[in-house]
């Protein structure tokens, strides 16, 4: 690990003074440190913003809907009784990701910026990685792919998108609220995360000194028929080879409205608009689902050892779909 300055602030505003274009904002850690170890990420300037947590450390809930302080830990939201009932696709995310040690120490708001696994990122003796070495290329394409996205790749990246937590956040409508050197902002989740392109080092819209300091869901009485679902190597501890979370307003067999979102498949956090669109209106059963799946994964693209994923996920989600369906609300 490099040296680096620390410095402790007591408020956002202190917060965003102390950024710099070399800083990194620490809550919990469990990405940053690591990353910090292996050279990856090499801040000048650590800037610890847990006393942030008496502002932007509590979940409400209310006829508004939910609010989750980015400073909320992992664990805390995911055993919390109004989230598992009204929520549960967001308490399964979170209850399936990491270990329970990590889940105790991860913030919110740190979880949704979390870095990919790809092995050629974190290991910093390949050298063809544009999301470390912006414009070197990516190792990855034609070399060991299995984990590896199909979903928003480019020639420049195929690493996937890494967490679960923010598949439910995008599912389920959120918003997410910043504050940063030009004052408070709210904007879809949804638009938080960009593709890679020819820039995959550009993960998301956040600017130097943005901080996320927390999230809103809206209220809707249908979201309690959701899940997340995860399909790993093993069953702990272990990153999604592909993943849905969806949510159904159901009138009897048929879908009113849907709202599907992948991981593990994508370069980030990956809402499927036309397969919502497809499911509407109609009836609920494997064909119908089959189709919203075909249509979910049509523009996807293999690279040798990930050519599995596509099917999987199409199944994934069928099953998801499914699963939702016979929810009982």
């Amino acid at each position: 690990m490099r040296a680096f300055d620390y410095a402790r602030v007591d408020d956002p505003a202190s917060a965003v003074n102390a950024a710099s274009t070399a800083s990194q904002y620490l809550a919990g850690g469990t990405t940053l440190l690591d990353l910090m170890k292996l050279d990856v990420m090499q801040p000048t300037n650590v800037i610890d913003v847990n006393a942030l947590s008496r502002d932007f450390g509590a979940i409400e809930t209310g006829p508004a809907g939910l609010r989750l302080g980015a400073f909320v830990h992992m664990a805390e939201a995911a055993d919390h009784p109004a989230i598992r009932r009204d929520f549960p696709v967001i308490a399964q995310s979170l209850q399936l990701a990491a270990s329970a040690q990590i889940r105790n120490m991860a913030t919110l708001g740190g979880n949704v910026l979390q870095r990919t696994r790809c092995t050629y990122f974190r290991d910093t003796s390949w050298g063809a990685c544009s999301k470390r070495n912006p414009g070197s290329g990516c190792a990855a394409i034609g070399g060991i792919n299995r984990k590896h996205a199909v979903l928003g790749t480019s020639d420049a990246c195929i690493a996937a998108y890494a967490g679960d937590f923010a598949q439910a956040l995008i599912a389920l409508d959120a918003t997410v609220d910043i504050v940063g050197p030009q004052g408070p902002r709210t904007t879809p989740f949804a638009q938080l995360h960009v593709e890679p392109k020819q820039t995959p080092n550009v993960e998301t819209v956040l600017k130097p000194g943005d901080l996320i300091v927390g999230f809103s869901i809206p209220a809707k009485p249908w979201f309690r028929r959701s899940l997340y679902l995860k399909v790993r190597d093993r069953e702990s501890y272990e990153f999604a080879l592909a993943s849905a979370a969806v949510a159904l307003d159901m009138d009897g067999g048929k879908v009113r409205e849907a709202r599907i979102a992948l991981g593990g498949v994508a370069t980030k956090p990956w809402r499927t608009p036309e397969a919502e669109a497809m499911l509407a209106g109609r009836q609920l059963n494997e064909k119908t689902a089959a189709r919203a799946a075909s249509v979910a994964f049509a523009s996807a693209i293999t690279h040798g050892e990930n050519d599995y994923k596509p099917e999987l996920g199409r199944r994934t989600l069928v099953r998801a779909l499914l699963q939702a369906a016979g929810m009982e609300v």
